[in-house]
């Protein structure tokens, strides 16, 4: 009698402990774009919910809001862009956002429906870019990496289409949002493709893409907050699960190259 009255007694205790930490866990909102970063915030939740953080992650398609967010205050973390990026949005939106850790490289990507090669591109061809600033210069930087075109300034992360001093093949650009890009690819010569856009539309990066940035490529995809929330235990606790083995593990096992570790 006395072992079937205390196992009830201890299971009641171990719901109530249960129901009590996950009361006091901490919630963490994270904006992410879908893949891979959603993917990757999803691997790490059980692992953060175990360590007292509960984490709310919010799905976006743009780049934008995710930012935006964050700077009024309305989410706490996000996990989505590069460094340049960041850069550009903070200098254009007069915000001050900051960098509390790095993840993984995108390596960024050209992307065709009508040529196999680089060498079948024809005088005048059409060749889509992203409209953001740091993400249309990535993109002049490989086609100039390419010898498809030549900038005044080759080192220039934030060259436009008016900074191209040689493009023998008349090339012709024309800047899209970055999100749109794989499925205007019928109406292009050639598209210049994030990799997390390109994984969306089902373009494996490592095959589909023409062309490709190495491994070696500056810019790592990162978290960011605010400021006053940078020393936040329960951000730092994310960036932590985020360069876990296990990541890095599944990282490869998952994207096998599309996308490989920063940390």
């Amino acid at each position: 009698m006395f072992v079937k009255k205390i196992v009830p007694a201890l299971a009641v205790s171990l719901a109530a402990l249960m129901a009590g930490t996950a009361a006091n866990a901490e919630k963490l909102s994270v904006a992410a774009t879908p893949v891979p970063h959603a993917e990757l915030l999803e691997l790490v939740k059980p692992v953060l919910a175990k360590d007292g953080v509960e984490l709310d992650i919010k799905v976006f398609t743009d780049y934008v809001q995710p930012n935006q967010q964050v700077a009024d205050g309305q989410i706490d973390v996000n996990f989505f862009q590069h460094k340049p990026y960041l850069d550009s949005f903070n200098k254009e939106h007069k915000t001050k956002l900051v960098t509390v850790g790095l993840v993984h490289v995108e390596p960024f990507g050209a992307y065709s429906s009508k040529i196999k090669d680089t060498k079948d591109l024809k005088d005048g061809a059409l060749i889509a870019l992203p409209n953001d600033p740091s993400n249309g210069a990535r993109a002049l930087l490989l086609l100039q990496k390419q010898g498809l075109i030549k900038l005044k300034d080759p080192s220039n992360i934030l060259a436009t289409s008016r900074d191209i001093a040689e493009n023998p093949k008349k090339l012709k650009f024309r800047e899209l949002e970055a999100a749109t890009l794989p499925r205007i690819l019928p109406d292009v010569d050639l598209a210049l493709i994030n990799t997390n856009y390109a994984l969306e539309a089902g373009l494996n990066p490592v095959k589909d893409a023409l062309f490709i940035e190495g491994s070696d490529s500056p810019y790592a995809n990162i978290v960011v907050t605010t400021e006053a929330r940078k020393d936040d235990p329960a951000v730092k606790k994310l960036v932590k699960a985020l360069n876990s083995p296990e990541t890095r593990k599944f990282i490869a096992d998952q994207y096998k190259g599309a996308i490989v570790p920063a940390f």
